[in-house]
Parts: structure tokens; sequence; C-alpha cells
């Protein structure tokens, strides 16, 4: 195995128990394995990689869901791993920390960059490079939004490699300085090898607590709450504008120098 490809081809049923035939070619990506049964259950299909790092379901419409794990180099992971099935989109449904009086739990984040404070991405490309989605697959997602008359913020989401952070004051301190409108741990990470690998990304984030306040940080009872109350329809969000992207046939197309 000399080049990228022949490693990712190998990789990504290694990680996902999964072979490559089997992939479809848009892809939902989430950190929760809730998410992939639900999927499954659906679409009645049934779940790969039990035991492995990574899980999948694939639909009878060739849209596939992976539950990659937490944090920022799982994302690069996944994200170099996929080069192997060259998807034609792939759609972040993640949580995040909302950091506005605007953003209350349950709000959707459809972010238009993010700022790379997660180390990772430093590996792929200079860090004065911003981190970026496809604005066309965004544009499937916030239109699925609209038709159910929901509301959704857009800003610029900090990512961090920093799991436990939430008793630094310093550091809130240097959100409120930045004014992103949420806080993450993969989206950039995402965006940018995505960008390298030229792979189409966005990401739909679920504010799932509100980490700047003592009594806003996320707890086992409160995660359960908001997970119970509106992960079902941030699923639903993501497979119906996965689907239509892939019904439509449109291409997301990537432009680089050459």
């Amino acid at each position: 195995m000399k080049t990228k490809y022949d490693i990712a081809r190998n990789w990504l049923p290694r990680y996902t128990g999964t072979p490559l035939e089997k992939f479809g070619n848009y892809i939902l990506l989430t950190n929760f394995y809730n998410y992939v049964e639900s999927f499954a259950e659906k679409f009645n299909c049934d779940i790969e990689g039990l035991g492995r790092p990574m899980q999948t379901a694939t639909n009878s419409d060739g849209l596939t869901i992976i539950n990659f794990g937490i944090g920022s180099a799982n994302a690069a992971t996944i994200m170099d791993l996929l080069t192997a099935v060259t998807p034609g989109g792939v759609l972040f449904l993640g949580k995040c920390g909302g950091l506005k009086k605007s953003t209350e739990l349950g709000h959707f984040i459809l972010p238009i960059a993010a700022i790379r404070g997660d180390g990772t991405s430093n590996d792929y490309i200079p860090p004065e490079v911003p981190a970026l989605p496809s604005f066309k697959l965004h544009k499937f997602v916030s239109q699925k939004i609209v038709e159910r008359d929901l509301d959704y913020r857009t800003g610029v989401v900090y990512t961090t490699n920093r799991r436990l952070w939430e008793w630094d004051e310093d550091f809130k301190k240097y959100l409120q300085k930045i004014n992103a409108i949420g806080i993450d741990m993969e989206t950039a990470t995402l965006f940018t090898v995505g960008f390298v690998n030229h792979i189409p990304r966005g990401a739909l984030l679920l504010v799932s607590d509100i980490p700047m306040i003592p009594e806003g940080i996320k707890t086992e009872i409160s995660d359960k709450h908001v997970t119970r109350k509106f992960a079902t329809l941030h699923l639903e969000l993501g497979i119906e504008a996965m689907t239509e992207l892939g019904q439509k046939g449109e291409q997301i197309k990537h432009f680089t120098y050459e």
C-alpha cells in the first residue's frame, strides 16, 4: 500500500466492518450510536461494524450513516478514509454548545465557517486558511429546515481539542472575544480535511448545552433530555436534505488552482 488511496481502501472496511461496495454515495456523519440505531430502524437496514471503532448503516436510496466517534482526530480520520469511496456529499449531524444568549437548547446551527482551534487540521493545511462548508450542500439543509417552518442560526463556530474547559474563565473570555456562536470538537476538522480531500461537506449542529453559565453545562440528565426531545428531528432533517441532494444529482464542484 503505497498511496493514501490504497491505505484508505484497506482501512475504511477495517474501521467500520463495512465493505466498500456497501457505502452509499451520500454520507451522514454523527458522534452517536443511537443515531445509527434510529436510522437502521427507520429504513429496516443492518448495522455494520458492531465491535469496531465505527458503525454504519446504509438504506436502499444509497445514503449511509457513520458513527465515527468524538473529537478532531477521529473527524480527520473518517474524512481521510472516505477518500476510498469518493462520496458526493457528507453532512455532519453533531451537537454543540451555544455561546450566545440567542442560542437555546434545541436550536439548530448551520455554520458558515469554523475557527480552527482543533490543532489537528494544522497537519493538513496552513492555519490561516479558513474552514468552510460547501455552500450548495448547506442550501439543501436550509431548505429542509424552512419547509418545516423551523428557525435556525448561522454564524461561525469554534472547534476545540479540549473536552473539559467549562471551568476555565480565561478561555470563556476568549470565546466571547472571538464572537463565535457555538463550540464543538469536530466541525473545523471535518471542513478542513474535507476540503483537502475534495469532499463536499457540511454540518447541521444541534445546541445541546449552554456551557458559558454553570447551570447550562451538560450533564448526563440534560443530555438525555435534549436527545429525547430533538435528536429525531435532527436526524430527519439530515436524511431529507441528503436524500434530495442525491435524487437531484447535483454535482458540488470543488475548485482548486492548477
